[in-house]
């Protein structure tokens, strides 16, 4: 992104749109925070994605073209992003619930749910 936000004030502002940038995919899900787990806020998320909003409306006619492009479809992909973060919450909460399963399964087979593939009474 360098090699197209030329000058040192432009890429300084940039700096501060990827850091929003972050917060809102972290709060969707989409990349873990500093302990490595992954969470969802949806009001943080909302957050930075409106005073990414508000920055775009308070910059309108200050940034270059490129910017303004950059910056508008950052915008766009994390509001599509948040419309699906449910969705997504739901898929990593049963897959969580899976993996606990199988961890369960190996730690204590003798309570954890298991599936029969042979009966022996059957023969």
């Amino acid at each position: 992104m360098d090699d197209i936000l030329q000058g040192e004030e432009s890429q300084r502002f940039f700096s501060l749109i990827h850091m929003l940038q972050r917060s809102a995919m972290m709060h969707l899900g989409m990349i873990p925070d500093e302990s490595g787990m992954i969470h969802f806020n949806m009001g943080e998320a909302k957050a930075a994605i409106d005073l990414l909003g508000t920055l775009e409306t308070r910059t309108k006619g200050n940034l270059e073209d490129v910017e303004e492009t950059l910056l508008r479809g950052l915008i766009s992909e994390l509001k599509m992003h948040f419309v699906r973060a449910p969705e997504r919450q739901q898929e990593i909460e049963a897959e969580m619930k899976r993996q606990e399963e199988l961890k369960e399964t190996f730690t204590s087979p003798d309570t954890a749910p298991s599936d029969t593939l042979i009966d022996d009474e059957e023969e």
